[in-house]
């Protein structure tokens, strides 16, 4: 029977999950070839089956000059192509290339056999209160991005006014 942690083991423990997540995703992005904003950026686009750049934009904190180069990079890359919205033709949508995938998979394939063998020791209810947490913890991270983001728009502002810091 395991013992039971305290909150400062339990800190450490989520601390360390925390950053072999971020990890796992700075090398599968390398593996990819993409840097981790475009990996995120087609997580996204693959997750909603196509967002148009305005979308990608909101989602990814990303200027629209940068997303446009963002999607730029996809496109050259094989990942990604933007077509017309067919209910409004004067906005573009940035969609996945699905044969370009299996690449993808390739790289992701270490990641998810080795978390199947972790989720393989749980029975079905532990599994499912785990996804219960993934399902509330993922809006959580993304309200804490959006605050850190506010938080950071005077301080960018200021910088983009003053690059020199004058």
């Amino acid at each position: 029977m395991a013992t039971p942690l305290d909150s400062g083991d339990e800190h450490v423990i989520f601390r360390q999950y925390l950053d072999a997540v971020g990890l796992q995703g700075l090398a599968s992005a390398e593996a990819a070839g993409l840097h981790t904003s475009e990996w995120y950026a087609l997580s996204l686009i693959t997750l909603e089956d196509g967002l148009t750049s305005g979308e990608l934009a909101t989602r990814t904190g990303l200027t629209t000059g940068a997303t446009t180069r963002l999607i730029d990079r996809l496109e050259r890359a094989g990942y990604a192509r933007r077509t017309a919205d067919p209910k409004d033709r004067r906005r573009v949508i940035v969609e996945p290339i699905p044969n370009a995938f299996a690449r993808i998979e390739e790289v992701v394939g270490p990641a998810r056999r080795h978390i199947a063998e972790v989720l393989a020791r749980y029975t079905p209810e532990q599994r499912h209160l785990l996804f219960d947490y993934f399902q509330h913890a993922a809006p959580a991270f993304r309200a804490a991005t959006e605050e850190i983001r506010k938080a950071m728009a005077p301080r960018r502002r200021r910088a983009a006014q003053d690059p020199d810091g004058d």
